[in-house]
């Protein structure tokens, strides 16, 4: 039986696939339980800077797995298992490091959600999108209704999770829901380019960026308060030190983390 998550690592850059093809990468215990694993290695293995999450098959997530969701006994059950596949999309906006979502076709309910969690969108041009809860009765999870909202704003959000309606990847583009649409022969290359370019990236840089963007709460004070301290710990790094060098050289810069 093979894992419900591959996952491998070449030139720094890790690649996460859910591998459930069978139910178009729909989310159960093992799937869920895979991707903790793999954002582990993620997070804590200094030779990855860059992660690719993508589906095998012809989607990316097709969300929860509903037969599977049967089987959860009680609410305790439920609610456990809610929980863990929240965490999953908390852990990707949480790591230091990039994460890409590579949308290699269809994606509902929840792995709309989890696309959303990661840094940029990359999507085939035949993928399309659903909010799918409410066919069903139920509200988004995976941080839908936190993400969503931020990405379309409030009342596109409302519209899409009200009515549930899947959008084609022309619609998802005007909506800013993806950064890039590519042809089905294209897609891996171009992600795999922009991963290279994160990859040797000044990894200090790009962790407190992401940290801070992700942090839509802070008020302009905040952010100001928060810049005045930071950027000057930041001109202190090695990292910066090679950037300003290279810079003055006209050369690529080799930053190192430090």
């Amino acid at each position: 039986m093979e894992d419900a998550v591959l996952f491998s690592v070449k030139d720094q850059i890790a690649t996460i696939t859910m591998n459930r093809p069978q139910s178009l990468n729909s989310m159960n215990e093992a799937l869920i339980d895979g991707l903790h694993a793999a954002l582990t290695k993620v997070e804590t293995c200094p030779g990855i800077k860059c992660a690719v999450l993508t589906g095998n098959g012809k989607a990316f997530c097709a969300g929860g797995d509903l037969p599977f969701l049967e089987t959860l006994a009680d609410t305790a059950a439920k609610k456990a298992f809610i929980a863990k596949v929240g965490q999953v999309a908390k852990r990707i906006t949480a790591i230091e490091k990039p994460v890409i979502a590579m949308v290699n076709g269809v994606t509902a309910g929840a792995g709309v959600n989890l696309m959303l969690a990661c840094d940029l969108i990359y999507a085939v041009d035949t993928a399309k999108f659903a909010q799918s809860f409410a066919k069903v009765g139920l509200i988004p999870d995976c941080g839908g209704l936190y993400f969503l909202p931020k990405a379309v704003g409030v009342h596109k959000a409302k519209e899409l999770m009200f009515t549930a309606d899947l959008i084609d990847v022309a619609a998802a583009e005007k909506l800013a829901l993806v950064n890039h649409v590519c042809p089905a022969d294209e897609l891996e290359a171009t992600v795999m380019q922009m991963a290279e370019r994160l990859a040797v990236s000044a990894p200090l840089a790009i962790g407190l960026i992401k940290k801070y963007l992700n942090n839509t709460a802070m008020t302009l004070d905040e952010v100001l308060d928060a810049e005045a301290v930071v950027q000057p710990l930041c001109m202190a790094t090695d990292d910066s030190a090679e950037g300003i060098t290279a810079f003055k050289e006209k050369r690529a810069p080799k930053f190192t983390g430090k």
